[in-house]
């Protein structure tokens, strides 16, 4: 499995700001953002990035976004940002807070020029077309909070004594029965793969195939508990290992994160059309 080590080897991580004391700039500097390669996860995972599994995004909010008009005065607003999995490089979550910050005190006409911005700086840091939708009439959203739709898996009664993660329960995790439903948890933790602090989720599995043992499912999904990975890598990572021991036709892995910093990130992998599934915000988004 990765370790903390084996990335670490990798120049691509020097540079990150994670575990590290920040200065925080508060006038605009694209060159805060700092970015992950994909392929670092992908090549344990035996993915090639010309010909990938699944299709789908990591879905950024953005509740901490401030500038200010020509005028002078601040503006507050919202944001979504979706960057497509197939880019070549993932975002780094601190430097994504960092560079948001610089904002604070920088004059921009419009909100379109705030979201052009944004398109721009974090495309060029994916190296892939990242779209953002921004919002400042905060009194516009009266949307109550959402759950999942499906089964909760949370509810079974299991005797648990492993926090590491394996792959050991997903041996012969597949019945006879063909069905399609929907599964969900919310005791998805895993770890910053460089700081170690907790990443807290909750995370729907959509599949069409042979019936899966619940219970064998959510002891998988508890083993990530100590687990050390960025978000992206662990969905694309649970995606893969149900792929390979499942026997299943179709399949939609989908977490939601807990925010940090100002940002949740949501990612979603999945063998058919991603249009469907909503920017659903959860009780602890």
């Amino acid at each position: 499995m990765t370790d903390k080590s084996t990335y670490q080897q990798n120049p691509a991580l020097q540079g990150l700001p994670l575990g590290k004391t920040s200065e925080y700039k508060s006038s605009y500097d694209p060159s805060l953002l700092q970015s992950v390669p994909r392929n670092l996860n992908r090549k344990e995972l035996q993915l090639s990035d010309d010909n990938l599994p699944f299709v789908g995004f990591d879905l950024w909010n953005l509740y901490e976004l401030s500038w200010l008009n020509s005028k002078g005065k601040p503006v507050v607003a919202v944001g979504v940002v979706k960057v497509p999995c197939d880019s070549e490089n993932l975002i780094e979550s601190k430097s994504f807070k960092l560079y948001l910050n610089s904002f604070n005190q920088t004059k921009f006409d419009t909100l379109a020029d705030v979201q052009t911005t944004l398109i721009k700086d974090l495309s060029q840091c994916a190296k892939k077309t990242v779209t953002a939708e921004l919002h400042s009439n905060l009194d516009q959203f009266t949307e109550k909070l959402g759950t999942f739709p499906g089964i909760c898996l949370d509810t079974l009664d299991i005797e648990i004594d492993n926090y590491h993660l394996t792959t050991d329960s997903l041996q012969n995790i597949s019945g006879d029965e063909i069905v399609s439903e929907t599964l969900y948890s919310h005791l998805l933790k895993s770890n910053c793969l460089i700081t170690h602090q907790p990443d807290w989720g909750s995370i729907k599995i959509k599949y069409t195939g042979k019936k899966l043992d619940r219970e064998k499912l959510l002891r998988y999904l508890i083993s990530f508990r100590q687990h050390n990975e960025f978000h992206e890598q662990c969905v694309e990572r649970i995606y893969c290992d149900l792929m390979k021991y499942a026997q299943i036709d179709k399949l939609c892995v989908y977490a939601r994160y807990t925010r940090r910093g100002g940002l949740d990130i949501n990612p979603l992998r999945s063998t058919e059309d991603t249009k469907i599934h909503k920017n659903l915000r959860l009780l602890r988004q």
